[in-house]
């Protein structure tokens, strides 16, 4: 019998880590989303707008975010979220994407593209996992 070299991983562990196209996926079942470019990074935009990108290092997301709701997360889960200085007056947050869930991302996609899309697009979304629909803001 052969053995792997790979310990065993649980069900959570499987779960963790998702790829930007992940990501993009996601974030096209918004509506408006499109895929662009910022930085000379991919990203994603609605009405022009930055809704999340890919940093340089490539496992890094940049995540619109309201300061209340980001220095929270931030507290709560600094193995999920960090910032750098670059990003400390910006409405923002870094993601690890090596560590977060489908579900999770899914959820902070939403939030933020509730956060940038203009109150013409539709607010119910359709989006994968998406929580119970909110009226508009």
């Amino acid at each position: 019998m052969i053995k792997s070299d790979k310990s065993p991983r649980t069900k959570r562990q499987r779960s963790r880590g998702v790829s930007f196209s992940e990501v993009s996926k996601l974030g096209r079942g918004l509506p408006g989303v499109v895929e662009s470019t910022s930085y000379g990074t991919p990203a994603l935009k609605v009405d022009g707008k930055l809704l999340a990108r890919l940093k340089e290092d490539g496992e890094t997301l940049v995540l619109r975010m309201d300061f209340v709701n980001r220095d929270l997360l931030l507290r709560a889960e600094p193995d999920l979220f960090f910032l750098t200085d670059h990003y400390l007056n910006y409405p923002s947050i870094l993601l690890r994407l090596t560590q977060v869930t489908s579900k999770r991302l899914a959820e902070l996609l939403e939030d933020a593209w509730r956060l940038v899309a203009p109150r013409r697009i539709p607010r119910a979304t359709k989006s994968a996992g998406s929580r119970a629909k909110r009226s508009p803001r």
